[in-house]
């Protein structure tokens, strides 16, 4: 018989919650303990092997504190390592990752790649390291043609290309974006485009690795490494010797360098005038892009320069919008376009996306050497298109001959001349005008063809009449349209021809053909007049025909009919004649006043003669 007892429904409560907190207690205990053996162990690790953070992957960590369990983000456009270097490979002050694997800083030579054909006992190696920057990398200039061979035969089963695709004594093969295949060595951070697995540079493979250590052996001895900085390897030729090229992309400062003293021209890009380490920094920020998009695989874009591109873009499509004399190196369409891409990127901000990335340094790249051009920062520095920063870069005065040809050509010249010096300032092409004067100079172009057509047609069938063959002058006359329509029809079509040549379709080719055109006798006055012959011969063409139609109207005609015609064809003589007379700043008002002090003039001498008589 079983007796409940007053208060034993309580006393039950009391003991099963006891149990529960015995229970809890227990398992905390426990998962506490867990983590401090964990902590007991790494700090273990960091006493013997230096090698803190290997426990501090979120997943085996069971710290409580929210910052332990935060996603880091990347900060730099540097090249991450993936993994741990092993013990035995020594302390590799390149091959570490501030992002995942953190370890202390070491100024020791970095591991070289091991090469796949090594060198003889007792092999020397002569080394020459020679200063190059990205843009002397001849990635586009190798021509690699490829065997005619027969139908490849593909093997059953699912394709495996990883035999192909497999690391080559610690060089992993990459793929631009834009095909091109390139070799980067994740031990020491150095790429290159030389095929490490062409047998026919066995030697040059089995150099690679001493000319790696060299200069890390350099580097070190100058300071000048740490863990943010890759090396680029490139075979050059310089004069007629086959030597090594290299240069150092620091992602902290955003710049190459090398490792002594370089004067570069292609680095400077024909600007004169450099003088402060500020003004040279944007030409060396600009090849540190340029090493980005000629590498962007296996890096993760950092917001922060991202959120400057987007600024930069914006600013930059304000200012074409409020500003005729924008200094932009893009039409404002193009800016809109590229204002159109900057929502897009945002979505691979810190993920390991090569077209964007490749997307952001080649406009980071255009916009960086475009503030060099302009002296960003420095005094006097460019702040509209049609500014010159050098004195010898000034237009001179036009020549006797360049005016006399100008009144012969209706002016043409003249305006021609002021477009090509607002697109050809300081030897240097405003690409943005010079594709807008292009677009017209073809506009213009293409009608002149219909009118010099039209014009010959005309010629042609007047010169049919019965009543006009007969006369000998008006025949003349006629030739000479024809031949000027016929002159205008075919210089539009070579110009046309020679303007859409591929040579001059980016910046280098138009200010190749610009400097040739600039050093001929007139200068750039030349190319003026050339461009304005279309123009001119169709109005000469059209001023001979109006001529043979004069001789035939005055030698035909009665004296009502021509005193009739007379007066309309004056009025449209001295109508036709205005614009040009204007162009050349010859004007009505200052005709009459030139009359009125020639007049007083001859008043004044008339009665100074009668003074003296």
């Amino acid at each position: 018989m079983i007796v409940n007892m007053p208060g034993g429904h309580h006393t039950r409560m009391f003991i099963a919650w006891l149990r529960l907190s015995i229970r809890t207690t227990v398992s905390c205990s426990y998962t506490s303990l867990l983590a401090f053996l964990l902590r007991l162990i790494q700090r273990c690790q960091v006493f013997v092997g230096g090698k803190e953070g290997t426990f501090r992957d979120p997943s085996l960590a069971f710290s409580s504190h929210p910052a332990d369990q935060e996603k880091k983000t990347h900060g730099t456009l540097a090249v991450p390592l993936l993994k741990v270097p092993l013990q035995n490979e020594g302390p590799n002050p390149l091959a570490s990752n501030n992002q995942t694997f953190p370890t202390e800083p070491t100024t020791s030579v970095p591991s070289t790649p091991s090469s796949p054909y090594p060198a003889a006992p007792g092999q020397l190696f002569d080394i020459t390291l020679t200063p190059i920057i990205p843009g002397q990398i001849k990635r586009y200039e190798r021509n690699k043609f490829q065997d005619h061979n027969e139908d490849f035969e593909i093997q059953k089963g699912p394709l495996d290309c990883s035999e192909e695709l497999a690391s080559v004594s610690g060089w992993e093969l990459l793929t631009h974006p834009e095909g091109a295949l390139f070799f980067y060595h994740s031990s020491d951070r150095v790429f290159t485009d030389v095929d490490v697995r062409d047998p026919g540079t066995a030697v040059t493979i089995c150099t690679m690795g001493e000319v790696v250590k060299q200069a890390y052996e350099e580097a070190r001895k100058a300071d000048t490494f740490h863990t943010s900085v890759e090396l680029t390897l490139e075979r050059v030729e310089v004069d007629g010797e086959k030597k090594w090229g290299y240069y150092f992309a620091d992602h902290d400062r955003r710049v190459i360098f090398w490792l002594e003293p370089h004067k570069s021209k292609d680095l400077l890009d024909n600007v004169r005038g450099v003088k402060w380490k500020s003004h040279v920094r944007y030409a060396l920020e600009s090849q540190y892009w340029m090493h980005v998009e000629s590498f962007p695989n296996k890096r993760f874009l950092p917001e922060d320069v991202l959120v400057r591109l987007k600024e930069i873009v914006m600013f930059t499509q304000a200012d074409s919008i409020t500003s005729e004399k924008c200094l932009a190196p893009y039409a404002s369409d193009e800016v809109s376009s590229m204002l159109g891409l900057m929502d897009p990127l945002m979505s691979s901000v810190d993920k390991e996306h090569e077209h964007s990335v490749w997307i952001v340094a080649r406009f980071m790249g255009d916009f960086c050497s475009d503030k060099f051009a302009n002296f960003c920062g420095q005094p006097g520095a460019r702040l509209d298109s049609d500014q010159s920063l050098y004195d010898d870069s000034i237009p001179r005065p036009k020549s006797i001959l360049f005016r006399f040809m100008n009144v012969i050509l209706f002016g043409s010249p003249d305006a021609q001349s002021k477009a090509l010096h607002k697109i050809w300032v300081d030897y240097t092409i405003v690409q943005r005008r010079w594709k807008n004067f292009i677009n017209r100079l073809n506009n213009e172009w293409n009608g002149y063809t219909i009118f010099s057509t039209v014009m010959l047609a005309v010629d042609i069938s007047f010169m049919a009449v019965p009543s006009v063959q007969n006369q000998a002058p008006v025949i003349i006359v006629l030739y000479m349209s024809t031949l000027c329509a016929l002159g205008s029809l075919v210089v539009s079509l070579v110009l046309a021809g020679q303007v859409n040549d591929s040579r001059r379709d980016s910046a280098k080719g138009v200010a190749s053909f610009m400097v040739e055109m600039s050093h001929s006798i007139l200068g750039l006055e030349s190319l003026a007049l050339m461009l304005s012959l279309p123009y001119a011969l169709l109005i000469w063409g059209m001023v001979f025909f109006a001529a043979a139609l004069s001789v035939v109207i005055y030698r035909t005609s009665d004296v009502v009919t021509i005193s009739v015609v007379s007066p309309i064809w004056t009025a449209i003589f001295i109508l036709s004649t205005w614009p040009v007379l204007a162009a050349n700043n010859i004007h009505v008002s200052h005709l009459s006043s030139w009359v009125a002090g020639q007049m007083s003039y001859f008043r004044s001498l008339w009665v100074a003669t009668r003074s003296h008589s």
